[in-house]
């Protein structure tokens, strides 16, 4: 474990987050997988920092995300990426307020990324992605309106994504 807390508490954070006014089962099935999605990539890379390699947690999340690359691939998921730089070009207003890891990772010109499951913002770089962004990311997805954004029947976001589906 790290000398300092400072990504344990990141965790703490999220871990202590909750959907109890929520029912995800009702969200668009590719915007919920990607928001899990995401939220497993940042407990993933923030465990290995806090953690180490070795350590169960990481192990753990380490086997979800395998799993979900071949899940990525099924029905209209593997249209995510693209959905995302098409809001950047047809939507910039609404791509501006998607959560920034979605921004960053699926945006075709953002050198960030998943690497090796680790969240990247800047390749060059060797030093862990400092935890105070690691608590802005978290809350981004957990802000109401993005939140609502998600459903399948009223969501603004996942209208974007049924139009969006529909021409591609």
């Amino acid at each position: 474990m790290t000398a300092d807390r400072e990504y344990v508490h990141v965790l703490e954070y999220l871990y202590e987050k909750s959907l109890v006014l929520h029912d995800p089962s009702l969200w668009d099935p590719v915007l919920g997988f990607y928001f899990l999605d995401a939220l497993a990539h940042i407990d993933y890379t923030v465990g290995l920092i806090a953690f180490g390699y070795h350590s169960p947690k990481t192990t753990m999340s380490g086997e979800y995300l395998r799993w979900r690359i071949d899940e990525e691939k099924k029905g209209d998921r593997i249209k995510f990426p693209g959905f995302v730089n098409w809001l950047k070009k047809n939507h910039p207003d609404r791509f501006s307020r998607i959560p920034s890891l979605w921004q960053q990772v699926y945006d075709q010109e953002d050198v960030a990324s998943y690497r090796s499951f680790r969240v990247v913002l800047d390749p060059e770089s060797r030093t862990p992605v400092p935890a105070h962004h690691f608590t802005r990311m978290i809350d981004e997805f957990f802000i109401p309106d993005f939140l609502k954004s998600l459903y399948t029947d009223d969501g603004s976001l996942a209208s974007l994504f049924r139009e969006y589906c529909a021409g591609n």
